[in-house]
Order: structure tokens, then sequence, then C-alpha cells
């Protein structure tokens, strides 16, 4: 049996983990074509996601007004039992929070809430309509790789198709030659059994990051490699991962399109740049306000130009719709309160 695989007490800062995990890549070699390159793959329909309420995190469904004033000092008995949900499940019906798995007891014979919260809280709303669907595809790009093509192998873990075809078109756009296949379940021996040791310059695996009940695959990451860090201190994203199999790094992407985005951008966009040697540049405008961060989590932040100057739209989150608003993104960097209005701010374009 597996054991369970679980977020460390403590965050990895960004930095560290992508230095560690990028410490002996090397550019490769140039490549006159891509051969064995997989075909583009359909992406799914994107005018609104996700289709109801569903979790942002692995814990337990709630309703929040049954939860006033818990707290492990003083335990709040639950009328029944709740409902645990793995991130992109459904929320149940009269549900409107998610706890932590900690924050619920149920070593007696009645549930007991630990701990309150807000109605919203772990669970990502209904999506909006988005007008044009093709600028959140635009957001998954990965630039032109021209010469130099890294040997891609993308596992998806059932659960993830749609953060898996963005990827695979990304990539496959960008020139890279990408293998793509599906472990057949969920479980650490079937991802592990996808984790082959062939030729290849990056592998990435999409899903089972977090520490829900069928979440493994940093579990088959161990079984057939090594496990740099698992828990990282960014906003979102938190439950990535990053290790190695032989020479090759490898990335453990959330199966949540919005999470997994800002691990893309800050993980798998850099292991990129080192593997074909490129420099992608920013454009650097004044903040149009004030972006207010958390010290100790590196955050993602959504822009729009207004003028001459960033305007912030999101930060630490990745909705649909502000995304399909934005022109650009900029980390908030992890030792950073944030931002005061007036700093110069270095971005990436979304799109050209």
């Amino acid at each position: 049996m597996n054991s369970t695989q679980r977020l460390p007490v403590s965050l990895t800062p960004l930095d560290v983990a992508l230095a560690a995990l990028l410490r002996d890549v090397r550019p490769v070699a140039a490549r006159a074509s891509a051969e064995g390159q997989a075909a583009a793959v359909k992406t799914p329909e994107l005018k609104v996601w996700p289709l109801h309420d569903i979790a942002a995190s692995d814990g337990w469904a709630l309703r929040a007004t049954d939860l006033v004033g818990a707290s492990s000092y003083t335990p709040v008995p639950l009328a029944k039992s709740p409902v645990w949900v793995e991130a992109g499940d459904k929320i149940p019906d009269g549900c409107d929070c998610v706890l932590d798995e900690d924050a619920v007891d149920l070593t007696g014979s009645i549930a007991q809430a630990l701990a309150e919260s807000i109605p919203g809280q772990g669970i990502r709303r209904k999506g909006n309509a988005i007008a044009d669907a093709s600028r959140i595809v635009d957001a998954w790009r990965s630039g032109n790789f021209a010469a130099h093509r890294p040997r891609v192998r993308v596992v998806n873990v059932p659960g993830g198709t749609i953060t898996v075809s963005l990827i695979a078109n990304g990539l496959h756009e960008s020139g890279a030659d990408v293998v793509l296949g599906e472990a057949v379940a969920r479980d650490a021996a079937s991802i592990a059994a996808m984790l082959d040791v062939s030729d290849c310059d990056l592998r990435i695996i999409v899903g089972g990051s977090g520490a829900g009940r069928t979440d493994a695959s940093v579990i088959a990451l161990a079984k057939r490699g090594e496990v740099i860090s698992h828990g990282l201190a960014l906003q979102p994203g938190r439950t990535a991962a990053v290790g190695r199999i032989g020479q090759a790094p490898v990335i453990v992407i959330p199966g949540a399109p919005d999470q997994a985005l800002a691990v893309w951008w800050t993980i798998v966009l850099p292991a990129l740049d080192k593997l074909t040697g490129r420099q992608r540049e920013t454009v650097t405008l004044p903040l149009a306000r004030k972006i207010a961060s958390s010290v100790g989590l590196a955050e993602v932040v959504l822009v729009e130009r207004q003028e001459d100057c960033w305007m912030p739209l999101a930060t630490g989150d990745l909705p649909l719709e502000t995304l399909a608003r934005a022109a650009a993104w900029l980390l908030v960097s992890g030792g950073s309160e944030g931002y005061a209005a007036g700093t110069p701010a270095d971005a990436y374009l979304l799109r050209e």
C-alpha cells in the first residue's frame, strides 16, 4: 500500500527550488528538425471554466456558517459528516468552503471543526463567459526555440485534460519534440510506469501533485528518481514539485489550469530557457497602483497596460476571465511585501 502523499510543514522558496532544479541543466544541441514531434492536441472548449463551483484544494467541503467560533481550543461539533473533496471536484450542494484536512477532527463519534472559514475559501467559482478563448491559449505559448529543440516528455495523470492539452499545444507550437502519454490510473504504480528512462531533456507530470487521497505523482517520482522539493512557496501553485530522473529535470504541475499556469510561467519556462539558451525579455513600466503581497510567498500578478503604466488586475489568483484581459504577468518575490505605486516593474508579455 502506498503511503499518503503530504505537503511538508514548511514550503520551499521558489528561487531555492528553481536553482536546485536547474543546477546541472545545460543547453541542448541544435537540432535541424523536431523528429517524432507529436501532433498538436486540440484544446477543449474554454468559454466557461469551471462549469460549476469546484474545489481549489483538497479538503473537507462544509458550510461557513456552521463553523463560526471553531478553533483548536473550542471545536465545533458538525451536525453531519463532512464531505471530502479533491482539487477539481464539484462542490456538494449546501457547501460553500473547503477546509484543510487537519482542520476537522474525526477521532470521536462526532466530527468537529477546528477552524473557521469564509464563504468561497478553497473554492473556484463557476467561470464567467470568455469572449476570446484564444487569449487563454496564448498564455501557454513558450516562444520560439529556433534550432534548439528540447525533447519534452509530458505525462498526464487522469483528470488534467484541459491543462495537458494547453501544455502540449504550447510546446508543439514552439518547436519542441513532444511525447505525450497518460497514466492508466492515478495511483503511484501507474504513474511511475510512465516515467521511463528514455532520453529526454525535460519531464513534466500534470496532475496528482497535491495531498489528496488520489494524488500520487510525487510518490511515483520518488520511486523512479529524486524529489528535490515538494510544496513551493508560490501562489498559486504551492503543491508543485521538482525533481530529477537520471540527468533530466522533472516538474510536477497541479492539474487545475490556474495553478498549473503559475508553475508553467515560473518554473517550466525558466527550465526551457536554460535548455535552449534563450533570454526572454520583459517590459518595464511603473505600477499604476500598489501591489500588496504576503512575505514568504512568491505571488504571480496579472497586469494590463494603461497608458504608460502596469495596472494590477489580480495577485496570487489567475481567474480565466481576468487572464483573458491581462497583457502581461509579473512575479513578486517571496521576500517582498509588494510594491508601491510608481515602482518600475518588469513584466512578461502574454502575447505579441
